[in-house]
């Protein structure tokens, strides 16, 4: 039975016994399907019900009893019944166990593919009672601390021991049959240990995760807050097995190690859900594999929530209103276009507006949106999804890039038909995006037609609140970012010492710095002119236009980050 089975029982159940109105319950699942989170944790935070009558609607469905852990005498003996990565993974917590058999205390449904891989892992049947989320928190807490037992080192250990014991991995891989590496992908100790490193990232708040085989040796490294950290190195050995687990988590073909393939993993960690793309890669030592998370709960997909300027945010929450025009955002690869442009979407997203979208690949799911994922080996490009989207009666369109002529043109067709188009372009700034649409041949007087705003975006990372320390800059680190100690006046700067919180980083969290460009009349006539970048920044800026650097000395000032991140970006 799936989640989404689940959901729309409990609904209904609580529909038909008058816990929730028709209202609510159109409300929740509203919520749940724009944000992913679980439908309990809605009704609960809407007050809708208390927790303990929802727990006894849902045990009732689930055909189960509700078990109160306050009172339920656990020890450490049954907490090592169950691996600490299973439990912190699932959110789960041991109650009683038999020679066949674990009853395990969850506060929420379980999936069927995770109940069938409880018991593969577990080797036994699997049984759950519900209680609250409070009570199985607080027991994670106190069994399955982070550095307990079923640590990533002591994991790596049990991993190659299981696996020897078992015959799994030999010494050679070069002629290792398809069964074989189902086999190894597929052992209790691998499935563990992949799904350890997984939970890890997403608890470290990482966006990628990078498994690299090197000659001698396989690293594992996630990125952070745009840094890469290294884990504990597997052996060279666990390079297979672990990629070939990613790979039928991700429905990908094992046996095929020359060429780069593409999938998605989509799991509930923690109790919540995240997906991960997923792309292998052939080099001389086997195959590297990144892993792209995306956990929407971690992701502000709400405008308030993107830190830009009060002018900014105004300026563009009335643009994105509009009823036609093109707005751009630019900015490099990883600096929160996407972010800017789902949260856009967002504001966006309501019955009576017919959204659709051509992305490379679609990064979240968003109800409500229709949404198509470009692929050039069949010819689905932007180019022809456009053409295809002015038949299907939209009236807001978003296109991944605009990277050629052809895409360029169709986009400002579909704006001058009357549809509000939104788009990016790897430009280092928001007026260099003007000239890169005439360097693709497109007609100037079109162009300023039809641009109603570019926004220039970057991330960088906030100093972390519980190491946050002040210190008055030198002359040089003043100079660095164009100011003088008259205009920063009794401003305090801060950098992070480093802490437990932030792995002594001093850093915890990304935000994001903007220049907005509005695209006046005054702009219009200079793009027409075909004026160069430099005239149209000059002019943007006496016309009231911040620049990344600017905006990025703001949030120095304001506490938000230091003078080293904003050199470093802008």
């Amino acid at each position: 039975m799936s989640e989404l089975t689940h959901i729309d029982q409990l609904l209904d159940h609580l529909l038909q016994h008058d816990y929730i109105s028709e209202a609510q319950a159109n409300d929740v699942l509203d919520e749940h399907n724009r944000t992913g989170r679980s439908v309990r944790q809605i009704i609960l935070d809407m007050e809708i019900m208390t927790e303990d009558d929802l727990l006894e609607q849902m045990a009732l469905l689930m055909g189960v009893r509700v078990l109160d852990l306050e009172r339920h005498n656990m020890n450490m003996d049954l907490a090592r019944k169950l691996p600490s990565s299973v439990a912190r993974m699932y959110n789960l917590v041991p109650v009683n166990i038999d020679a066949v058999s674990i009853e395990l205390a969850t506060c929420d449904f379980v999936p069927p593919e995770v109940v069938d891989e409880l018991r593969f892992v577990l080797a036994m049947d699997v049984e759950f009672v519900i209680s609250r989320e409070r009570d199985i928190k607080d027991h994670l807490v106190q069994f399955y601390a982070e550095d307990s037992d079923d640590s990533v080192g002591h994991m790596l250990s049990e991993l190659e021991s299981e696996l020897e014991d078992a015959g799994e991995v030999g010494g050679g891989t070069t002629n290792l049959t398809e069964e074989d590496l189902s086999s190894s992908a597929n052992a209790a100790p691998v499935i563990r240990y992949v799904n350890l490193v997984l939970y890890q990232a997403v608890q470290d708040r990482a966006s990628d995760i990078h498994f690299e085989p090197f000659e001698h040796e396989f690293k594992i490294r996630y990125r952070v807050d745009g840094a890469l950290y290294e884990m504990a190195p597997p052996p060279k050995h666990l390079a297979l097995p672990v990629i070939s687990r990613i790979k039928v988590m991700s429905g990908l073909d094992i046996s095929e190690r020359r060429l780069p393939q593409d999938g998605r993993i989509q799991l509930n960690i923690a109790g919540r859900p995240v997906d991960f793309r997923v792309s292998t890669l052939p080099t001389q030592f086997g195959e590297s594999v990144v892993l792209r998370v995306l956990d929407q709960s971690a992701v502000g997909l709400e405008m308030e929530r993107l830190g830009m300027p009060d002018d900014v945010y105004n300026n563009f929450s009335e643009d994105i209103m509009m009823p036609n025009g093109i707005i751009l955002v630019t900015g490099p690869t990883g600096s929160g276009k996407t972010t800017t442009l789902y949260a856009a979407l967002g504001r966006r997203n309501e019955v009576g507006v017919k959204i659709l979208t051509a992305e490379e690949p679609v990064e979240y799911d968003i109800d409500g949106i229709v949404q198509i994922n470009a692929n050039h080996r069949i010819n689905l490009t932007f180019g022809s999804i456009l053409r295809a989207f002015l038949r299907q009666d939209p009236d807001v369109i978003l296109v991944g890039e605009i990277r050629d002529l052809e895409t360029a043109q169709i986009a400002i067709q579909a704006s001058l038909t009357g549809h509000l188009v939104f788009s990016t372009l790897h430009t280092n700034d928001s007026s260099g995006a003007v000239t890169r649409m005439v360097d693709m041949g497109l007609e100037p007087f079109l162009i300023a037609s039809t641009l109603q705003s570019v926004m220039g975006t970057r991330l960088v990372r906030t100093i972390c609140k519980e190491c946050r320390t002040p210190f008055i800059p030198d002359d040089l680190q003043i100079k660095s970012l164009g100011l003088t100690r008259e205009v920063i006046g009794n401003n305090e700067f801060y950098y992070g010492a480093g802490c437990e919180n932030c792995h002594d980083t001093g850093y915890h969290g990304r935000r994001g710095i903007y220049e907005y460009l509005k695209v006046t009349d005054p702009i219009r006539t200079m793009i027409t002119e075909r004026r160069p970048t430099v005239v149209l920044r000059d002019r943007a800026r006496e016309l009231g236009m911040r620049t990344l650097r600017e905006d990025g000395i703001r949030c120095i000032l304001d506490g938000f980050t230091t003078i080293e991140e904003i050199i470093k970006y802008t």
